[in-house]
């Protein structure tokens, strides 16, 4: 399936969704890598088979294998840190000065820049709101020399192929 199919795809009271995607999957402030790997990292953690399926075909051609790697590894240890961080800042306490315990060699060895992994771990931190990752995440890429509108982007990429699983999720039910 294509980005085109997954646009045909949405109901008609979804046109919003329709015309963020076509404009987002253009933005102009991101790199392509970036911005592929945006959208690779939050379709993955959209949870979404048929989103997955659609943005993987369309925008992990984009990418290198090294750098879908890396957007598919973004998606995959967010899922667990932002699941571990929002715990720690929802509970407080004294859970924060304890070590985590949980391997995640791969922000340091993701084999792509660290602030386009940095930025794709945002996305996907953003899709399972975790604000402690959020802003862990947006100060090492404002750091790192993107924009505040980079990560404003990578956000708005994030919400919409959130809103796009969530959509098709809820259609499919009603169909069921």
């Amino acid at each position: 399936m294509s980005l085109e199919a997954l646009r045909n795809r949405l109901p008609d009271y979804a046109r919003d969704l329709k015309l963020n995607l076509g404009s987002l999957s253009t933005e102009p402030v991101l790199t392509e890598q970036q911005l592929a790997g945006t959208f690779v990292a939050s379709a993955l953690a959209s949870r979404n088979a048929e989103v997955s399926k659609a943005l993987v075909a369309e925008f992990g051609a984009k990418l290198s294998p090294e750098a879908l790697t890396a957007a598919k590894a973004a998606a995959a240890v967010m899922g667990m840190n932002n699941i571990y961080y929002r715990f720690v800042h929802l509970v407080g306490g004294d859970y924060g000065n304890l070590p985590a315990k949980l391997r995640m060699n791969i922000i340091g060895k993701s084999g792509v820049e660290k602030v386009d992994f940095e930025l794709w771990s945002l996305a996907v931190s953003a899709v399972n709101g975790c604000g402690m990752c959020m802003e862990s995440h947006e100060k090492v890429v404002l750091h790192g020399g993107l924009s505040k509108e980079a990560v404003q982007a990578a956000v708005r990429i994030a919400a919409v192929v959130h809103a796009v699983a969530a959509t098709l999720d809820g259609e499919d039910a009603l169909a069921a």
